[in-house]
């Protein structure tokens, strides 16, 4: 059985090349083809002789996801990919578009176990990990499909990054390296819903990689009723983490809060978040919910417009740095989950 070549780290490809009497340089090629020319297919790669190509196919195949749909938004040219993966299963990814930069937003996991009370992956339940080739795989694709040059990348897509964590860090640790993507740290960020000892340790493995911590509620109470595995990881352990996190890698941790229109939304919220944050480097990314079904009593509606500003007036009154998030590709299925749920409703049909 052939291996996808993708879910190989430079130096493991170093030694399978050299196991087929293969220089180093001949890695060198075969990256270059992938990630500067967007070429899969061994057979094009011409300045390798027909008997290397001929090995090398044999041995190993390049694995990019076939494409099932893709939506374009006509406001701001927010493309969402839904990609059908080697074994048939489904994932996403998006790519956002900004004046100075190309952002790509990936998935970690086919569907996801955090299941989230306002995302729609999650009520899709969880399936399996992302290789890391998978996980590269959809950077490489959605370049080639739209011609673009990814200079950002979030894994804030399909799945819990921290849950899949050796295949994430390699998946980074590819992206990053210069004969592939080439692509540098601090242009890398991870979103988590707050994993504690995995937050620790990502920031000794990975210091320049951005962190993201999916919070969305000040309270134990709160929190429990929309994030289950707040019952397993208390806000006081995220945010202990998050402190040890800081002291190891001087960074800024980010913290992403969805207002849930007369949930978490008051004033109260506000200050108790406040609180929460106070002393830390932080940067809290306010995000008024793309209305789902609602959850039990839960209505998951958007907030009044009145409501999102004053609760951003109590962060600025206590020096929390924040934002309203700036909606993309408002006109599709932009959010996590829509566009795959949608499909597999289809097939059930």
């Amino acid at each position: 059985m052939r291996k996808n070549l993708l879910d190989f780290s430079y130096e493991e490809l170093v030694e399978e090349f050299n196991k087929l009497g293969l220089e180093k340089f001949r890695v060198d090629q075969v990256w270059d083809w992938i990630y500067k020319k967007k070429v899969f297919s061994f057979s094009e790669m011409t300045n390798l002789s027909k008997e290397h190509r001929e090995a090398l196919s044999e041995r190993f195949s390049i694995n990019i996801p076939e494409l099932l749909d893709m939506q374009i938004s006509q406001i701001d040219k927010t493309t969402k990919f839904l990609w059908k993966l080697e074994d048939g299963n489904t994932i996403e990814s998006v790519l956002l578009f900004h004046p100075d930069r190309v952002t790509a937003c990936i998935s970690s996991q086919v569907g996801c176990p955090a299941k989230c009370a306002f995302c729609a992956t999650g009520q899709s339940g969880f399936v399996r990990n992302l290789t890391a080739g998978e996980i590269v795989s959809l950077v490489i694709a959605m370049e080639k499909e739209r011609r673009v040059n990814i200079g950002n990348v979030v894994y804030m897509g399909m799945g819990e990054p921290l849950l899949n964590y050796n295949e994430v860090v390699k998946s980074v640790r590819i992206l990053n390296h210069k004969k592939g993507k080439n692509m540098s740290m601090r242009r890398i960020s991870i979103s988590t819903v707050g994993i504690p000892e995995k937050i620790v340790q990502l920031g000794n493995d990975l210091p320049e990689v951005k962190l993201a911590i999916s919070l969305h509620a000040p309270t134990n109470f709160k929190r429990d009723m929309i994030v289950p595995m707040n019952k397993k990881y208390s806000v006081e352990e995220i945010i202990h983490a998050a402190k040890e996190y800081q002291k190891i890698t001087k960074n800024r941790v980010t913290f992403e809060y969805i207002l849930i229109r007369e949930f978490n939304d008051f004033v109260d919220d506000a200050e108790k978040l406040a609180e929460l944050l106070r002393g830390m480097g932080s940067y809290v990314n306010l995000i008024p919910i793309n209305p789902v079904p609602n959850i039990g009593e839960i209505k998951m509606e958007r907030p009044h417009h009145w409501a999102i500003e004053r609760f951003k007036e109590v962060l600025d009154k206590h020096n929390i740095e924040n934002e309203i998030r700036k909606e993309k590709g408002t006109d599709i299925d932009a959010a996590c989950g829509q566009l795959r749920r949608r499909h597999i409703d289809k097939k059930k049909a």
